[in-house]
Parts: C-alpha cells; structure tokens; sequence
C-alpha cells in the first residue's frame, strides 16, 4: 500500500494501476479482491491483512465497517491527523500551487465522544419489523442498524438504539424519517429545568454525563434537543409517548412537519442551548437546527486559534464573512475598535445580533447578504478592513475574495472544511491579490472520518 486516498482507502498500485482498497492502510502487505474494474483504477474489497502497519488499531465501534459515520477508527488518531495534514499541503501545492510558510501545529481535542450535533436518519423496516436509527450504511442508502455511536456525546451513545425502541411504539412510526441532535454545554451546576426532570428520573443510568465540557460543574448534564421530522401529524397517544420520552432522558422534544420554518416545540418553555468560547467569556444561544460546529472543544481552541493568529487591537476594524451566529464575531469584537459580520442567513443574524447584546458587545454590526453575489453587496461593503475573517462553507469564498483589493487587509484568517477549495482560493489570495500564505494546519474536528478541516492566515505583502 502507497498512500491514503481522500475518502480514506487504501492505494495500491498493481502493474501501474491504482487500485483503492477498502480497509487497507498505507504500509500494508494485503490480500484483496477486486469488485469493480475502470480504465483508470479498480475498486477492491480487503481480504486479509498479511502485515500490519504499525498504526493499524482495533476499532472501538462495533458496527465500524458498516456504518457510514466513520471511516478511519482502524487508523491510530495521530496518524489520521498526519493523513490529513499531508492531503491539505498537497492540495495546497498541486491546486493552489502554494506553500504556507510554516505548518500550524494541529489543533486536537477528544477523540472519542465528541459530536454534540448530528441527523440521525429513522426507518421502519417492514422485513425486519423494526425501526432502525443511526448513519447510513458506508456507500448504501440504508439506515445502519447501530445500537450505540461512540462519537456522539456521552449522553447520546446509545440514542439509536433508544430512539429506535420509541419510534416502534408510535402509530406513525412510518412517518419519522429523521431526528436532528444537539447539545448545548451544560448549565452551571449542573441543573435541568423541573419540568424536564421529574423525581426519580433514571437520566443518569440512561445517559452519562462524559459529554460535559468546559462551563459546567463536574456532572453537569448538557442541555439538548431532538427534532422529530414528522411526515404526518402525530395523534394523542404519540405525543405523550414523546413528551415521557423527553422527560425521561432530559431532552427537549421538537416537531418538524415542512421546512425549518415549521419547526415547533413540543412544549412551551424549553430553556435556550447555549455554548461558550473565549475561556467562556462568550456564550452564544442557539436553536437545536442552528448550525454550530460539531465538536465543542475543537470550537472553542479553533476561536482562540483565530483570535490569535489575526491579531485584532484596539484600532482594528475587523470583517467577519460567513459569521453565521457570531461564533468568531464576538470574540473579535472584544479586542477591536469595530467587528461587522455578514451572513446570508436571516435567522442566524437575527441570532447573532441578540448574541452580541447579551454579551455586551455593543461594537458589533451584523447585516443580512448573499456573499455569492459580491457585484450586489450592501453598503457595509464600501467600507476598508483592517482585518478579515472568513468561515466558508464546502463550497468556498472565491467569489467575495474579489473585494479583496478595495478592503485591503493586513491579514486574513481562512476556516476551511475543504481543503480543495481552500487551496483555489488561497491562488487567489497569493497570485491574484499580493498575499503570503504565512501560516495552515488541520483542525481535528472529526477524529476517525476523512473530514479535513483547516485554518490558514494570509498576510498582505508590503
């Protein structure tokens, strides 16, 4: 084996041939059997492993292989983070022909438990006559039948199995394709609201607490949500049998019948989810669809990161594109002259400006636009920027990088959860703008799938 394909197989090259492996690592002595054959490679199966690489590790999920959640748990972390480094410099060279000036230390945090927020797909199946919950099956269109994740929180290990044994009770049962998580940190103390935690509720011997982060005290159980898309409208029956659901496992129970406009709480009163960031000097609230980043710890160094490496003083106004909530904006907001964030989103900004007033942030701006269309742009941006921050999606930001040369910032900071994007619009940055890729380095924001999410910091050049 000679290397780690992107999607985390292993390359074999047979007569000059690639051919991917599943299940193999590079390093490896294998025996394979090859299932789909094209002109330019061939697809294989692993059959036996003849000699080990010495980072090959037992995986700790017993459904890995068949479920699509994760993809590397037979890599040793450390060497997942070290295939992932190379494949954002290489992309970095071979697409963006550029090389950053030094390598970022990874940024790293748990590797196991750590996944506050997911969509867990649900399907009755008629021929087994039960209701799985879980991932997808790795290349397969099936619902995985998994009994416990070991990359969600503590509290969520064993809500597949859970949601599955309450979905089978529901008259439709048939009508439940999805549940969306998330978690909040936990409250200080640990407390739920009393509505949500009836005497004698069996929450600790239901749902550990291993997925408590900074912010709590030691036990504190973090506050959640699930969110029922419901393809018809649940009868009595069913709603009770939710609402003893919630109860019980001390989450908040949400209905879902149409787009995210139709999303309503099962009942009134639930208490905001939050998390914090900036040695929790900032806590931000936020809605169980809101996006926010997945692993709180890897969130809360990747905000520090950033913080640091584009350097804000008191004289800065600083430009942060793509601030969804405000995740970055605050922090920045707290060490500059003037922080503006922009998103297209108008809920999420709605969020955000609410976030900066709890916060006491009061030279914060956040304005509503489509930042694919730069050529439409609000009047925020006629204005220079001495800093910029940019949290693209998948797709990337070579569109708004074309007012690069009217903001002219010192530096830039770059979140990325695509390097090969990440590696276009660094050519543009570097080639077509007349900034140095100072600094890049992985974030490990998802230990054992093949996600490569990055930071880089361009400096203009004198």
């Amino acid at each position: 084996m000679v290397d780690l394909a992107h999607d985390g197989r292993g390359i074999a090259r047979v007569d000059g041939k690639a051919v991917f492996i599943e299940g193999a690592l590079p390093g490896e002595r294998v025996r394979f059997r090859v299932f789909k054959r094209r002109r330019q490679f061939d697809e294989a199966g692993l059959v036996e492993v003849l000699n080990a690489s010495p980072h090959r590790v037992v995986p700790k999920c017993a459904h890995f292989g068949v479920c699509g959640g994760c993809s590397l748990q037979h890599l040793a972390p450390a060497a997942q983070l070290a295939a992932k480094e190379r494949q954002l410099l290489d992309n970095l060279q071979r697409i963006g022909r550029v090389r950053p000036e030094r390598v970022l230390a990874p940024l790293r945090g748990p590797e196991w438990a750590y996944r506050r927020r997911a969509r867990l797909g649900v399907k009755y199946v008629h021929k087994k006559g039960r209701v799985l919950a879980g991932f997808r099956e790795r290349e397969k269109p099936y619902i995985a039948d998994v009994r416990r994740c070991e990359v969600l929180i503590g509290r969520f290990a064993s809500l597949p199995e859970d949601l599955a044994a309450l979905v089978e009770t529901l008259s439709l049962r048939d009508e439940i394709p999805q549940v969306e998580v998330a978690a909040g940190d936990p409250a200080a103390g640990g407390s739920m609201p009393q509505a949500e935690v009836a005497a004698g509720d069996p929450v600790a011997g239901t749902y550990s607490a291993e997925g408590a982060v900074a912010g709590g005290e030691p036990g504190a159980v973090s506050p959640a949500a699930l969110v029922f898309r419901v393809m018809a409208a649940p009868n009595s029956d069913d709603l009770g049998k939710l609402a003893a659901f919630g109860e019980q496992h001390a989450v908040q129970i949400y209905l879902q019948t149409g787009g995210l406009d139709t999303i309503r709480p099962l009942r009134e009163g639930y208490a905001p989810l939050s998390y914090a960031v900036d040695e929790n000097r900032i806590t931000l609230e936020f809605g169980p669809v809101d996006f926010i980043q997945v692993n709180g710890e890897i969130n809360r160094s990747m905000v520090a990161a950033a913080v640091e490496l584009l350097q804000p003083t008191s004289a800065d106004t600083v430009l942060d594109l793509f601030c969804g909530l405000g995740n970055f904006t605050l922090s920045m907001g707290a060490r500059a002259a003037r922080v503006v964030g922009v998103e297209g989103d108008a809920a999420l900004v709605a969020k955000a400006r609410a976030n900066a007033i709890r916060n006491g942030v009061g030279n914060a701006e956040f304005f509503v636009d489509n930042l694919f269309e730069p050529a439409r742009l609000g009047t925020w941006a006629q204005n220079p920027y001495n800093l910029v921050l940019l949290d693209p999606p998948r797709a990337g930001a070579a569109e708004i990088l074309e007012r690069m040369p009217h903001w002219r910032p010192r530096r830039l900071v770059y979140i990325s959860c695509h390097p090969g994007s990440l590696a276009r619009d660094a050519a543009i940055l570097v080639e077509g703008h007349g900034y140095r890729l100072i600094g890049a380095g992985v974030m490990d924001m998802f230990p054992h799938t093949t996600h490569v999410e990055s930071i880089a910091v361009f400096e203009r050049q004198a």
